[in-house]
């Protein structure tokens, strides 16, 4: 399993995102992670395609008011390690990557803060371990039977990162955002991923998620669908308005745990799939008044 990693160079000229860098080893290969705050909650936030922590930065200075904020880069993006070949990744391979993570760093009393891929894997994590787990914030996100059909935005979305020559990062970003992004925060998202070997992960991930005739993972997402359905924590489902890949998993996904229900019944309003680039500032303080309540 050949492996790459970004050069640091790349990402010297990222705004609003200068937070130390540290990396852990996750098994298969190194994962990295900013860590600022500290206190009694611990805000782990996990990305999805094709983002990485970056994603999060107009929610750290909020969030690390409140508590520690933990926001890794999944295997094969941002800084963390990347394999070169979309063969080699798969569904266990992220899902035992984030386990290690969490035993790694023997993360607590967590807040889960997640979105799109970082729900699918985050929300498995959760129920499976819920010892660690204090609440659940899931975002424009779903926890897939893996026998679903997709929406004809998303067989879109699959098609295209499969045909194209090249993948092209910040189009994905900027089509799937309603902000109109400045040239530095493109470039930003797409600094990672300097050339086609180095996007092996982000062609993956679209093909992977657990569906009816094709996906990886849909035996895990399932059982994990299952004891979520007995979840007693807090948890809160705060989708954006705007979404055409993830916004009819909304009502689902709140009906499907039992506390959802408990929580406001809220849609962050003018946001598209990328909800945290669209209303990070927002978003931040919704999470802190759910953990304040809870």
């Amino acid at each position: 399993m050949e492996t790459t990693r970004t050069p640091e160079a790349a990402f010297e000229d990222v705004p609003d995102y200068d937070y130390p860098v540290s990396y852990v080893d996750v098994g298969p290969a190194e994962m990295a992670y900013v860590d600022v705050g500290e206190g009694e909650e611990t805000f782990l936030c996990l990305h999805g395609e094709p983002t990485w922590g970056f994603l999060y930065r107009k929610l750290i200075p909020t969030l690390s008011e409140r508590g520690r904020v933990v926001v890794p880069d999944a295997l094969g993006f941002g800084r963390s390690e990347k394999f070169t070949r979309e063969e080699d990744y798969s569904f266990a391979l992220h899902y035992e990557a984030f386990e290690t993570f969490l035993e790694e760093l023997d993360l607590e009393n967590i807040t889960l803060v997640c979105q799109d891929w970082g729900g699918i894997l985050g929300l498995t994590l959760a129920a499976n371990h819920p010892e660690r787990f204090a609440r659940i914030v899931a975002m424009n996100t779903d926890i897939p039977r893996g026998d679903q059909r997709m929406s004809d935005e998303w067989e879109a979305f699959r098609d295209f990162t499969e045909r194209v020559d090249e993948l092209p990062i910040g189009m994905l970003i900027q089509n799937a955002t309603a902000t109109e992004l400045s040239d530095e925060v493109v470039a930003a998202y797409e600094a990672p991923f300097p050339d086609e070997a180095s996007k092996a992960g982000a062609r993956a991930w679209p093909d992977m998620v657990p569906r009816y005739g094709g996906g990886d993972g849909g035996e895990m997402t399932s059982a994990a669908r299952e004891r979520l359905g007995e979840w007693e924590k807090p948890a809160f489902v705060l989708f954006s308005d705007s979404d055409p890949i993830t916004g009819k998993a909304r009502d689902p996904l709140r009906e499907l745990i039992p506390t959802a229900t408990e929580q406001p019944d809220i849609w962050i309003e003018g946001a598209m799939h990328f909800l945290q680039e669209d209303a990070g500032e927002e978003i931040a303080e919704e999470i802190v008044a759910f953990v304040d309540r809870t």
